[in-house]
């Protein structure tokens, strides 16, 4: 429904490109699902009718991979933000794609573990 999707031009052109210097190329729309279940409805949905899918977390990458280049639906993750399992003991934790690293750090607060930029590995649900 409304709350979960945008055609807004201005939403389009905020998911349309990340902090690379490649031009903004926007999606057709932008969706926020919020279980996984909704996203697997919604690639099945796209793969069917041969809709590019775009993945987006923050925007800040430096790539231009949240570029609609073909245009298709804009998948933004950030809705998808809970921290689903720690153990302390492997020092593992996991996460939905809309954590980000400020948030986990703020999760792990007092534990004695943290999160530091340029970490690989970090795996969502």
């Amino acid at each position: 429904g409304a709350p979960n999707v945008s055609t807004a031009t201005a939403v389009r052109e905020q998911h349309g490109h990340d902090e690379s210097m490649h031009p903004c190329a926007p999606p057709d729309v932008v969706v926020w699902p919020q279980a996984v279940g909704q996203v697997q409805e919604l690639a099945a949905l796209c793969h069917r009718c041969r809709v590019p899918m775009v993945p987006f977390g923050t925007g800040t990458g430096l790539e231009g991979g949240v570029n609609a280049v073909q245009g298709g639906v804009c998948f933004d993750l950030s809705r998808m933000d809970a921290i689903a399992d720690l153990s302390l003991e492997d020092f593992s934790v996991t996460v939905e794609p809309g954590v980000t690293r400020k948030a986990l750090n703020k999760h792990l607060r007092g534990t004695g573990l943290w999160f530091p930029v340029g970490t690989v590995g970090m795996r969502g649900v």
